[in-house]
């Protein structure tokens, strides 16, 4: 499965482009490609699409990259855009996002 099987092209586009030059904000980017109003279950399949490596959670490694997930054009995260991102989803304070922690920040 791809993004743009779940996700419309123009909308990832739009939002890629809006944080080219912008600090990331993973819930503004999350409402803009169309996340928000996805049932939990889609959630859930991006979230599968993004666990690069299938271990169940989007480590720090991962995360970097995440925007490269929804399109090859996707920019790589700065080091203070991921650890924010985490911070903002890791509830358990694990260091990384399950995929439970990752659908509630989508619908936060």
């Amino acid at each position: 499965m791809v993004m743009t099987d779940l996700l419309k092209p123009e909308e990832i586009k739009k939002a890629l482009d809006a944080f080219s030059a912008e600090t990331f904000d993973p819930k503004k980017f999350f409402e803009m490609v169309g996340m928000k109003a996805m049932s939990a279950e889609n959630v859930k399949k991006v979230f599968q699409v993004l666990d690069v490596d299938g271990s169940g959670f989007i480590e720090e490694e991962e995360l970097k990259f995440v925007l490269k997930g929804f399109s090859k054009d996707g920019r790589d995260l700065t080091d203070a855009e991921t650890k924010a991102f985490i911070t903002a989803a890791d509830k358990d304070g694990d260091g990384k996002i399950g995929i439970d922690e990752f659908e509630a920040l989508v619908h936060e």
